[in-house]
């Protein structure tokens, strides 16, 4: 039993944290293998593949939002925001399995097929993942619980990529006895009904205990606005940006820049491992045991301090791979734990800021709006995915590259450059954005006294 106001049962973390495990089997699996897919499997050209990642954030400006002010105003026996996990698990796996099916089609047919399921897939993935965020400001009121959860959160996460580091490719050859195109979707297939089932867990092991403010009048324009004058959650936002361009050119380019650079094939390494999946394993490990260190930074740094240097000093690290020659693959392998290591820590702290800068919009203006804050905010992350893959895909294509050819000096170069370069840069940047960002954890502890003792004087009235 919790021995402290607002604890949380460990059971129920771990529920929790199942829900990113499921998420990020899609999540990490698309964003690490998707450009992959397309090009190598599907044979779309590169630069096509970079647009086509790039445009669904269009429909996503307007589901996003959409989404986070629907869930904010859904009242059920089961919660606010918990019944989405529920509703909207299967039709998330079905749509994940669709999206890596390769049908037998025309070259126009089977970009016609990847435009329709991948935004079917990003949709499904807002849907169920905008509630499943906001779930987590209202299973506790308590600052440091938060943070306790969302550390539960990305353990979760960061299993659910190491299930694809570790198992994606293995499973794709043993599936499809050696033919990626029949192993791709067998293997997904595979995960996605585990990752079905482990949404429906956290559906089943968690509950929801704050009860939201009662906005006077709902007002989807006046949300926005109370979003938009809250100076932290802009800062944030444009972190997301940031932080996620530089992961998303990482996880886009590493299969094919081991490829092509490093000359790397798809036979045994280490165990059943194969050299892709060596560095993607041993960096997923490195980057749970980095998570493990949230806490300690946490409570000794404070969330926004510890977030600035450990996303500069993890920039630095990956700047560093531009050095890296063609025979240093065991450098790479190194410095990409080095890399995941410091970085470790970041994601959870940036979640458990959302829920604070929800918090801060609530004191601020009276209005909770955390479904729609965490919704605005997996935007901007979705959108600085898909600036990062499609960046890789017009670099890559305005020199040439063709899959399974040997590839030219340019090209070669320009991969060189893709995976360090660019990303380094990007992941500095967010760090310097981070400067601006003025919400210290000792305000966020007196915002949450306060809402407190709003929250229980309106239920008072209401019972009333």
């Amino acid at each position: 039993m919790p021995t402290k106001p607002n604890s949380l049962p460990i059971r129920e973390k771990i529920g929790y944290g199942l829900g990113d495990t499921a998420s990020n089997i899609f999540f990490f699996g698309v964003n690490a293998w998707i450009f992959y897919y397309y090009t190598e499997i599907c044979k779309i050209p590169p630069a096509t593949v970079g647009t086509l990642l790039l445009l669904p954030r269009l429909w996503d400006a307007i589901s996003d939002p959409l989404m986070g002010t629907i869930s904010d105003r859904t009242r059920t026996r089961f919660g606010t925001y918990r019944p989405y996990l529920l509703w909207m698990a299967i039709p998330f796996g079905i749509c994940g399995y669709l999206t890596f099916a390769n049908p037998d089609f025309s070259p126009s047919g089977k970009l016609i097929y990847a435009y329709i399921t991948y935004i079917a897939l990003m949709t499904a993935y807002t849907a169920i993942n905008v509630p499943y965020s906001a779930l987590m400001g209202v299973m506790t009121p308590s600052p440091s619980e938060r943070t306790s959860l969302s550390t539960y959160r990305f353990i979760g996460a960061f299993s659910g990529q190491l299930i694809i580091s570790m198992a994606f490719l293995p499973l794709v050859m043993e599936l499809g006895n050696n033919d990626k195109g029949v192993g791709f979707p067998r293997a997904m297939a595979l995960l996605a009904v585990v990752a079905t089932l482990m949404f429906l867990g956290t559906f089943f092991s968690t509950r929801e205990r704050v009860k939201p403010q009662v906005n006077k009048t709902e007002n989807f324009w006046q949300d926005i606005k109370s979003l938009t004058s809250n100076r932290p959650w802009v800062i944030m936002v444009v972190a997301a940006i940031l932080t996620l361009s530089s992961a998303a050119v990482r996880w886009t380019i590493t299969p094919q820049y081991l490829k092509y650079y490093f000359s790397v094939g798809d036979e045994k390494f280490f165990w059943f491992l194969d050299k892709i999946s060596f560095v993607q394993t041993t960096g997923s490990l490195a980057f749970i045991a980095g998570v493990f260190l949230t806490g300690f930074f946490s409570k000794r740094f404070g969330k926004r301090n510890s977030l600035l240097v450990l996303t500069i000093l993890n920039g630095l690290t990956v700047l560093t791979i531009f050095f890296i020659p063609r025979d240093g693959y065991t450098t790479l392998v190194v410095v990409n734990i080095i890399g995941n290591l410091i970085a470790g820590p970041t994601p959870a702290l940036v979640w458990a800021i959302y829920t604070d800068v929800a918090d801060f919009s609530e004191w601020k203006t009276g209005r909770r709006v955390t479904g729609l804050a965490f919704s605005a905010a997996m935007f901007a992350q979705k959108l600085g995915i898909s600036i990062g893959g499609s960046v890789c895909g017009w670099v890559l294509g305005s020199v040439g590259f063709k899959p399974d050819e040997v590839p030219s000096d340019e090209v070669v170069s320009s991969f060189r450059i893709i995976a360090s370069v660019l990303p380094g840069t990007l992941a500095i940047a967010n760090g310097i954005v981070l400067i601006w960002y003025n919400l210290s954890d000792e305000k966020v502890e007196s915002m949450v006294k306060d809402l407190e003792k709003r929250r229980a004087a309106e239920d008072g009235s209401t019972d009333d």
